[in-house]
């Protein structure tokens, strides 16, 4: 237990020392009484024409009755309890006869595996992609005008999507666990201040590191992963999971954690064949908007752009008309638009940064919401059917895998591009001068057109005529939710756990390793650890 103050405004020159010393006095306290200090949050506040740093801070006393104390006199909003986050432990005690198997080693399918690891568990991981050596030298070959690998990819691979695109860790989410999982990633490697900034990234080039960090420590702890491995069915008995099948072959199992990621679409198929529950659900489309990192530095910070405290400037933007959302998602501040494609012949965009983020250009998702009523079909993976539509008929228009790309302003006028403007794209594999009209369908381009120029109002030059579009992006979430029970089984097999975003219960990193600790803490409740035993 510790007391979390709040709110506490200081010039962007200001130390951890001046925090420390605000902190105290909102609380009356002296210096003597505190046992130990350190910031819980750190971010910028830019608005209103002031720029000023916004921390909290935890206070720790000589005691959790000191503590409530000193909260229950205050009486203020600003000042609370914050309780410790307890880790994951093991309480159940019924016999598990098989190891229970984690499919994907994405965010979510990482944290199953490694809390069911430290717990005594022992998990089979199954990844259809390869490790993070190899998947980054299949990946660097496609960016530099090489072969696709629809097993290997952006996409698919230890680490998941998450790997590259920044590893931002901000979330809607505000679930304990979360502190679970910044400390857990801290641990592996990744820099303290993700612990305690508010809008906290780990940045691609670290975020690999972590990863194998993990998936070492996964195997210490008496866990297996299996690359080149992919999930082609599973077993049941009287609506309950006997069996995975993995490349045909039979793996016997109580307990699977289904953590496929979100572009999965082959084994979406063969699950929703054998009769495992899907609905199609919301999702966004859209495209990748660059500016020179510059412009938004200086729109957003103004005179103090470039300020040595100041990070590379970030935004968030929504604007809703006609039923609809238009929004920024996945900023990338100084990062790049790379090829995110899991399918051969087809075209999605992404956004990564690494930890610098020092790059020329700053890029997000322009993106638009979507619903089941717009989808060509109303079966469960229409969804599905509507992305590939899109990404299939951008590689039609250009005849290759360089993206389709308009500078804004012809965008905004409804005209071809010929040629960039000071804006230079930085999708790897090239970019095609034209139009998203066609690519695209015709209500999210005026959705898009709409939701800039406000955006142009709220941000001074984000609807220039030289940004740049490149798309389409169309991965901002699952097209599928396979719905499960308050135990978080699948509604139709008992022992088969859908997780993470691939089942439509997250959106990012973050909210993705909360509920692989979510899946695998069912497995924790209700079964003691392994015996080790020889299978």
């Amino acid at each position: 237990m510790s007391i979390l103050v709040g709110n506490i405004r200081l010039s962007l020159e200001a130390s951890e020392q001046d925090a420390f010393a605000a902190a105290r006095k909102k609380c009356a306290l002296p210096d003597s009484a505190v046992r130990s200090a350190h910031i819980y949050r750190a971010s910028i506040d830019a608005r209103r024409g002031r720029i000023t740093r916004v921390l909290s801070v935890l206070l720790e006393l000589d005691s959790t009755e000191t503590e409530t104390a000193v909260v229950q006199d205050l009486n203020k909003p600003d000042v609370r309890l914050k309780k410790t986050v307890q880790q994951p432990v093991a309480t159940g005690t019924a016999r598990l006869e098989h190891r229970p198997i984690v499919v994907g080693f994405g965010p979510g399918g990482l944290f199953a595996a490694y809390v069911l690891a430290k717990n005594g568990y022992r998990p089979l991981v199954i990844e259809r992609g390869q490790a993070i050596d190899s998947r980054d030298r299949a990946v660097e070959v496609f960016a530099t005008g090489g072969a696709f690998d629809p097993h290997s990819n952006i996409q698919f691979g230890e680490g998941g999507a998450g790997a590259y695109s920044d590893g931002k860790l901000t979330s809607r989410i505000n679930d304990p666990l979360s502190e679970f999982v910044l400390h857990t990633f801290v641990a592996h490697g990744a820099p303290d201040e993700i612990l305690y900034r508010a809008k906290p990234h780990i940045g691609t080039d670290i975020l690999k590191q972590v990863v194998y960090r993990m998936r070492e420590d996964i195997i210490r702890m008496g866990g297996t992963v299996h690359f080149g491995c992919t999930l082609t069915g599973i077993v049941q008995r009287d609506g309950a999971l006997t069996a995975a099948v993995v490349d045909g072959q039979q793996i016997p199992c109580e307990r699977l954690i289904l953590a496929i990621g979100h572009s999965a679409r082959d084994t979406f198929e063969q699950l929703h064949a054998q009769g495992v529950y899907f609905e199609p659900k919301p999702f966004s489309v859209g495209a990748r908007i660059e500016h020179l990192q510059r412009d938004i530095d200086r729109s957003l910070f103004g005179r103090l752009a470039g300020h040595p405290a100041l990070p590379p400037a970030e935004y968030t933007l929504s604007h809703r008309e006609n039923g609809r959302a238009c929004y920024s998602f996945c900023m990338c501040p100084g990062g790049q638009v790379v090829a995110a494609q899991s399918e051969p012949d087809s075209i999605v965009t992404n956004g990564m940064s690494y930890h610098a983020r020092d790059g020329r250009n700053a890029n997000a998702a322009i993106v638009v919401s979507v619903d089941p009523l717009d989808f060509p079909t109303a079966d469960a993976l229409s969804g599905v059917a509507f992305q590939r539509q899109i990404e299939r008929q951008a590689f039609r228009v250009t005849g290759s895998y360089r993206a389709p790309c308009q500078r804004v302003g012809d965008f905004l006028d409804g005209v071809a591009s010929r040629h960039e403007g000071k804006v230079h794209p930085t999708y790897p594999r090239g970019v095609q001068y034209g139009t998203l009209e066609g690519i695209l369908p015709g209500f999210v381009v005026q959705q898009m057109q709409n939701g800039l120029r406000v955006f142009g109002r709220k941000i001074r030059g984000f609807d220039a005529a030289d940004a740049l579009l490149t798309g389409p992006e169309t991965r901002t979430s699952s097209p599928v939710r396979m719905t499960r029970l308050e135990n978080r089984h699948s509604r139709q097999i008992s022992g088969l756990i859908p997780c993470g975003e691939g089942a439509g219960y997250a959106g990012g990193i973050l909210s993705a390793a909360v509920d692989g600790i979510g899946c695998a803490q069912e497995i924790l409740k209700n079964f003691r650890p392994l015996e080790e035993r020889r299978e």
